[in-house]
């Protein structure tokens, strides 16, 4: 009886290592999976299945104790039969026909089922398929991840508590301070954890004296060591964004005006985007490249900005981390941002909505298509919240760069495509020349970076690399000619 109940106990398939070779039970010929209860071969499988339904009787011709083999198991029945019965395979696992038929009719029904939902469900048309291709190849041409440019702006200047500075060196165990009379600012590293993301987090936050709310507040130069370096690495942005912008399928159909309503607007919110590629969490840091380019907060500060624009631009970058974007919709959300019919200014409204709508459905398309849940749950939701955010984030930049354009000494230190992009409010004074762009007027420097949006990108936006001598006075934000329409892209209605 004990033997018995051994041959007939169920086994885990759960015990059987998936990476050793499964063997029939009874003949020894490569296995197939569990059969009746027993690991067996298709062979053996068929034979115990026929040998039940019909009841077979057999007789073993020798002495009733064959050894069954691949080769031989055809010569003695009774002896295979009784092996099967020994190694656990049982007859109640036989279904009948009856109940071979409710399956195999279950298994068709599944079939069906699934390709009408394959049928059903959303796939990205060739036209969409092209967008995100071109979107992809212009955000390909228009950032470098090596960021090797950088080394051509105007150093990093990072100055220390004693009133030194350091030049192309960060040094993170300073904490030096944006207010006046303060002897401590913001930490390098006062975030280490997302979680920390409150107001608590920038307590430590020394950025402004008592009339920090004073718009008309007076910066120190020597409090602005970062904004000649981030200058250029703005500027540089800009460029990028501007050549990203000119491969958006439908943005050269648009009118001049309308192009350089949406670049201004735009543009900034496009570099924050832009800047989640080099974020990362563990420091709150913006990463590009070596040490020398490695921004901190404190950074930030040194250049003009405090806790206003710099808490919520944290949190933003956070989110927006946390969604883990494919590259495809991170491409289609910067074109959504950047083709905006509400941008105030606008002429052909409708034109640009049905450009954003086209980019839209394709960013919509892609996430139902494209990208499994739980990471596409509210995904799409979720992104154009982040396109509100940066309203707002944008909002307060203009406001803090009207408190740096307004001073003179601060203005010289910007750059033409800056001055030009963010508005042109600055102070009025003395023309004075512009570190490292050759002008002895503020005219001339401008009228040299108008020209950028109308010739080919730059290869390299910083002091190191003079640009051409002007050949007008026009905006640096000229109409962008219209081309036809890219292949197998149909015409904006």
């Amino acid at each position: 009886m004990e033997a018995m109940a051994a041959s007939t106990s169920l086994p885990d398939p759960g015990d059987f290592d998936r990476n050793v070779p499964r063997i029939c039970g009874v003949c020894g010929d490569r296995a197939t999976g569990f059969h009746f209860n027993a690991m067996t071969c298709e062979g053996c499988k068929g034979f115990f299945r026929r040998s039940m339904k019909r009841k077979a009787l057999f007789t073993c011709p020798f002495n009733g104790d064959c050894r069954i083999t691949k080769d031989n198991r055809r010569h003695c029945q009774a002896c295979r039969l009784k092996r099967c019965v020994d190694i656990g395979m049982m007859k109640e696992f036989i279904l009948t026909d009856e109940e071979v038929q409710r399956k195999r009719e279950m298994i068709l029904k599944r079939k069906e089922e699934e390709a009408l939902k394959d049928s059903l469900r959303p796939k990205l048309s060739e036209e969409q398929q092209r967008i995100i291709a071109i979107l992809l190849d212009a955000h390909h041409k228009t950032y470098d991840p090596t960021y090797s440019d950088f080394c051509q702006f105007r150093p990093p200047v990072r100055v220390n508590d004693g009133g030194g500075s350091h030049p192309s060196r960060p040094n993170s165990s300073h904490t030096p301070s944006f207010s006046g009379d303060s002897s401590s600012c913001c930490s390098d590293h006062y975030i280490t954890s997302p979680d920390m993301m409150d107001s608590s987090s920038f307590s430590n936050l020394d950025l402004s004296e008592e009339d920090s709310d004073d718009p008309s507040l007076t910066l120190e130069l020597s409090q602005l060591s970062m904004l000649p370096h981030l200058a250029d690495l703005v500027s540089y942005s800009i460029q990028k964004v501007i050549g990203f912008a000119k491969m958006i399928p439908g943005f050269r159909d648009l009118t001049s005006e309308d192009q350089i309503v949406l670049l201004k607007s735009s543009a900034i919110e496009v570099i924050m985007l832009r800047s989640n590629e080099s974020f990362t969490m563990d420091d709150m840091s913006w990463t590009c490249g070596n040490q020398d380019y490695k921004y901190r907060v404190s950074d930030v500060t040194k250049a003009g900005h405090n806790l206003e624009l710099i808490e919520p631009l944290i949190k933003f970058q956070v989110g927006l981390k946390k969604l883990n974007l494919h590259e495809e919709e991170h491409v289609l959300l910067m074109a959504i941002c950047i083709v905006s019919p509400d941008r105030p200014g606008v002429q052909d409204a409708a034109l640009i909505e049905a450009i954003q709508d086209r980019l839209s459905n394709t960013l919509q398309t892609y996430i139902r298509c494209r990208h499994p849940p739980p990471g596409s749950h509210l995904l799409y939701a979720k992104m154009i919240q982040k396109l509100a955010d940066l309203r707002s984030l944008n909002e307060e930049h203009s406001k803090q760069y009207r408190c740096l354009s307004f001073q003179p000494e601060c203005s010289m230190k910007l750059t033409p495509l800056v001055l030009e992009v963010f508005g042109n409010e600055i102070s009025l004074g003395q023309p004075k020349a512009v570190p490292g762009w050759g002008c002895s007027s503020r005219a001339t420097c401008r009228a040299r970076g108008w020209q950028l949006l109308s010739s080919p990108p730059h290869p390299v936006w910083g002091s190191a690399s003079p640009l051409p001598p002007p050949l007008s006075t026009q905006p640096i934000l000229s109409p962008v000619q219209p081309n036809p329409s890219p292949a197998g892209l149909s015409p904006v209605p």
